[in-house]
């Protein structure tokens, strides 16, 4: 069965949306699926119009871009649309597989119907909630509005939409959409190439991180992760613990802030992006994995993945108590949980942590033993299997509306 996957952007691109892109795919193959890309001309970077990486083939778009507001976006679906039916029909695929943001869903679900095969739209996000962190409009605004009742026109009319967690998908069953034509896939991890492994000698002694113990963060660095409510409390906790560090790996729209934040301070280290392959090497040195994201709506709704990768690395996690952290960690089992922006809070915890061995040892088994048993690509990929071959082997649409006639899309 040959899959096309639309993506908003792709691996080499570091962030946890390209990689749980490229988890899904590599594990689909595994099971015998042919899984061909397509990303959207968000991507960017240097790329030819077909690429092979890992073995899975890529398509890219090039486009002229403009500022305008929704002339932009329109353009943008207009493209995107026109290279999903080219490659639909070259690659004579067997189903459509869109992943969010809507931008990609629409266009997919035009290609879709034209051609006749089944659509799977994939929300690991509500970009409406995402657009108001960023501050590119309110929530009262009419692209909020617009955002949101177009994605909900594509969840109505989509053969099968997929979330990402629990919440995401309560939140879909309130717009109007039958819990039978909604499943959840959550975020996984590679278990065979994230584990447990030594310290990476060379790498602390290129970042100067001997000794410890080591606080870490590996991401995008968007405002929601809180990382700059981390960077100002960490004096704090280096009072406690004057041999501390944190690391900061990765990179975002957050960087320059987080850096004149951090200022000249001690023990604060950023490594910048790193390619995917090494990131392993940079989970080795880090005792504490930190997830400091800020309560809003978009965090208590959608769960993120490195606290899944740094517990496949046997990392203990100490996370904010938001949502989405919720439905990755037991407090006290498999992590610790401290109240959202709650610097107090954040410092204990943080100190027992560094000073209890034992107690980091116990959470991170505990991690990986969750992981290993239920978060695995691989033990995922098998629900998309089974979702396939409902839609294309017997021909079961169950989310399939009528486009036109009285459904609106508000």
């Amino acid at each position: 069965m040959k899959v096309l996957h639309i993506l908003d952007h792709s691996v080499p691109l570091f962030s946890g949306y390209s990689f749980r892109s490229r988890g899904i795919i590599h594990a689909q193959r595994r099971l015998g699926l042919t899984p061909v890309v397509l990303t959207s001309p968000k991507h960017k970077g240097k790329f030819s119009e077909v690429e092979e990486i890992e073995g899975i083939r890529y398509y890219r778009i090039v486009a002229s871009a403009t500022d305008i507001p929704f002339v932009r976006e329109l353009k943008l679906m207009a493209c995107l649309r026109q290279r999903i039916d080219a490659v639909a029909k070259l690659e004579k695929v067997d189903l459509i597989h869109s992943h969010s943001p809507l931008l990609n869903g629409l266009p997919a679900l035009g290609v879709a119907r034209r051609r006749k095969i089944p659509l799977i739209y994939e929300a690991r996000a509500f970009w409406e909630d995402a657009a108001v962190d960023r501050g590119t409009f309110t929530e009262s605004s009419f692209r909020y509005r617009l955002s949101r009742a177009l994605e909900t026109f594509l969840f109505k009319h989509a053969d099968c939409t997929i979330t990402i967690c629990e919440a995401m998908r309560r939140e879909v069953e309130l717009r109007g959409i039958g819990s039978n034509r909604v499943s959840v896939i959550p975020n996984g991890v590679d278990t065979e190439q994230f584990g447990p492994r030594e310290r990476s000698a060379e790498l602390a002694k290129r970042f100067g991180l001997n000794g410890g113990p080591i606080f870490g963060f590996i991401g995008s660095f968007y405002h929601y992760e809180g990382l700059r409510f981390l960077v100002e409390a960490f004096p704090l906790i280096r009072k406690e613990i004057p041999e501390a560090r944190l690391m900061l790996v990765g990179g975002g729209e957050e960087e320059s802030e987080l850096k004149a934040s951090a200022g000249a301070r001690d023990g604060v280290v950023f490594t910048g992006p790193v390619p995917h392959q090494e990131i392993i090497n940079y989970y080795s040195l880090i005792d504490v994995f930190v997830c400091p994201r800020l309560r809003m709506r978009l965090t208590e709704l959608v769960t993120p993945l490195k606290p899944l990768e740094a517990m496949a690395m046997g990392k203990a996690v100490l996370a904010s108590n938001v949502g989405g952290h919720r439905e990755l960690i037991e407090n006290e089992r498999t992590g610790l949980l401290f109240a959202p922006e709650n610097r107090e809070e954040l410092i204990r915890q943080a100190v027992r942590l560094a000073g209890d061995s034992e107690l980091r040892q116990k959470l991170g088994n505990a991690g990986r033993r969750l992981v290993t048993s239920e978060r695995s690509w691989y033990k995922l990929a098998r629900r998309y299997l089974e979702i396939y071959k409902e839609l294309v082997v017997t021909g079961h649409h169950p989310a399939v509306e009528p486009i036109v006639g009285s459904d609106s899309v508000a």
